[in-house]
């Protein structure tokens, strides 16, 4: 039987930019959400703010619970991420960072290109563009699983919202 394992992801925008990290594989370059796995009895938000100063060195603000997305199938464990909102607060002090495996560094993605950008899970995509240009939508976003075909949804929102999305910093309430 497999296990179920789950992972704490952020989503932390600064001025239309979103922090994500840079990994390539035998397919090239892509993009997924800095976060991990949730250690026994850690509460997610404490997994989630370890998790980002790990990969990135920068310290987070953990605030609510945006999405939920799951692979039962794409790896050894049905893994499970929760995805949080969060603020940047500064460049860690506390954690020395390291790379996951294939990560080749850091970057911010422009919030209001991300229907065409290379970000995994890309039904989170959409998602978070809508989320920044003020429209929410569901918090489960179903399963990402192995052979589902490449996501790239036309933007549905309006210029003046992905304008406002190409603007949006996450504050944490």
């Amino acid at each position: 039987m497999r296990e179920i394992r789950t992972s704490a992801k952020a989503v932390v925008v600064r001025d239309g930019k979103l922090l994500a990290l840079r990994l390539r594989d035998a397919d090239g370059v892509f993009y997924i959400l800095p976060g991990g796995g949730q250690e026994p009895g850690e509460p997610l938000r404490d997994a989630v703010r370890r998790e980002v100063a790990e990969e990135t060195g920068i310290d987070v603000r953990p605030g609510e619970l945006l999405f939920v997305i799951e692979d039962p199938k794409g790896e050894s464990f049905h893994r499970i991420d929760l995805v949080f909102e969060c603020e940047y607060v500064g460049s860690s002090s506390g954690v020395a960072p390291h790379a996951d495996t294939n990560q080749e560094g850091v970057e911010w993605l422009d919030v209001a290109t991300l229907y065409s950008a290379p970000l995994y899970p890309s039904r989170l995509r959409a998602a978070i563009t809508e989320h920044c240009a003020g429209k929410h939508g569901a918090v489960y976003l179903g399963c990402e699983s192995e052979g589902d075909p490449e996501i790239v949804v036309p933007p549905t929102l309006a210029p003046e919202e992905l304008a406002s999305a190409a603007r949006y910093t996450s504050v944490v309430r």
